[in-house]
């Protein structure tokens, strides 16, 4: 028996090398690392005795910046997924650091 052959060659994966391979996948871990800090902030502020109500609209809207950042990230051009990966990895550790 002999394996069948595929039509369509075999896959291919030249997108995974080069200069920008994994930057996607960076610049979505940084960026769901700032929506986590968010949400976490959300909560946080959500279970005291009195929300503060400009801050959780501030913490919503940056939460709805950053998912959409996101949700960019499939169509985006090389350099704007690093720019993304930079500037989202720099926000989370400033956020941490609060």
């Amino acid at each position: 028996m002999s394996d069948p052959v595929d039509p369509q060659g075999p896959p291919d994966f030249s997108a995974l090398a080069g200069p920008g391979a994994g930057q996607e996948q960076r610049a979505w871990d940084a960026i769901q690392q700032v929506v986590s800090w968010y949400t976490a902030q959300l909560m946080t502020e959500r279970r005291t005795p009195v929300p503060d109500a400009e801050r959780v609209e501030e913490l919503m809207a940056a939460r709805r910046a950053a998912l959409a950042d996101q949700q960019r990230l499939p169509d985006a051009e090389p350099r704007e997924v690093a720019r993304l990966a930079g500037y989202y990895a720099q926000l989370h550790d400033d956020l941490k650091g609060q």
